[in-house]
């Protein structure tokens, strides 16, 4: 269950937030073969003057974190990249205009419905 979070300047999504929300989530389910109703995905859009960008990238330049359970391989976090970088150039995404973030984080430091998370119960395998 990853918690990923969209950040980026603020006019270019025009709308378009339940299509790049859609977007990431096929790129999470595609790289790390999560199950596709597996969704969290927050999109934060900054005001202008905000948000600065590393020199030369384009207005559509964002940052992508994501927090996931450790387990996936570095084979899975590149099939992530990949699916990401090419979900989102339909959005007018250059080669240099994405970062993504990747937080693995132990089971025991995600609490949900009170509890630790327990790998036990999962749906879904996080060793792809």
């Amino acid at each position: 269950m990853p918690s990923t979070r969209f950040e980026t300047s603020a006019g270019w999504i025009a709308g378009r937030h339940a299509d790049l929300a859609a977007a990431i989530q096929r790129a999470l389910v595609e790289g790390i073969r999560i199950p596709a109703q597996d969704r969290d995905i927050r999109i934060h859009e900054y005001p202008q003057g905000s948000f600065f960008a590393p020199p030369g990238r384009g207005a559509c330049y964002s940052v992508l974190e994501i927090a996931m359970f450790t387990g996936r391989s570095r084979e899975a976090k590149g099939r992530l990249y990949g699916a990401l970088q090419r979900e989102l150039g339909a959005f007018g995404f250059a080669e240099g205009d994405l970062k993504v973030v990747v937080h693995d984080v132990p089971f025991d430091n995600w609490g949900l419905r009170g509890k630790p998370a327990d790998p036990a119960t999962l749906t879904f395998k996080v060793d792809v």
